[in-house]
């Protein structure tokens, strides 16, 4: 990715007038864990998400969830599903993730969704405490740091216990 290229990611954001810190740590768009991704930008691991495929394993035509937890977490499905009133949850496979959103495995986001309708999206609770929180930007090795209200209000998400 080239440092002037912009995610669509960042387009909605513009597009939208709220302001965003982009992060780019590896244009090779080569996969990094989320706690060496929170190295490489030189952030608290505990205010960067990364944004999970879960789908709703009783109803495979319901919408599927982004979920969105510390990186350094994993997602509970029980206390997911049990938040949500579903009976069973799973996370997505790889294939299907990346299917879904049209984006990679380690730059999904939220904000990326070219049909953004198409989904449910949740933030973890443990957001709550925070003023801004660090997202992908839609593409692997580049990171978007915005005021969590500012996450809420784009992408419709509503808060979960997740993790």
């Amino acid at each position: 990715m080239a440092a002037m290229d912009k995610t669509h990611a960042m387009r909605v954001l513009d597009a939208r007038h709220i302001p965003y810190v982009p992060k780019i740590y590896d244009d090779s768009g080569a996969f990094h864990p989320g706690a060496e991704a929170a190295a490489l930008i030189g952030a608290d691991p505990a205010r960067v998400y990364k944004t999970l495929v879960v789908l709703r394993d009783a109803n495979p035509r319901a919408r599927p969830m982004l979920v969105m937890v510390p990186v350094e977490a994993e997602v509970d499905l029980k206390s997911l599903a049990t938040s949500l009133g579903e009976k069973k949850l799973r996370m997505a496979k790889q294939r299907e993730a990346e299917d879904l959103t049209g984006m990679q495995v380690g730059g999904i986001s939220a904000l990326g969704l070219k049909q953004p309708a198409r989904f449910d999206v949740f933030l973890d609770e443990s957001a709550r405490s925070l003023e801004k929180i660090h997202v992908s930007a839609g593409a692997r090795g580049v990171d978007l740091e915005l005021r969590v209200e500012a996450l809420l209000t784009v992408t419709l998400a509503r808060w979960v216990t997740a993790s």
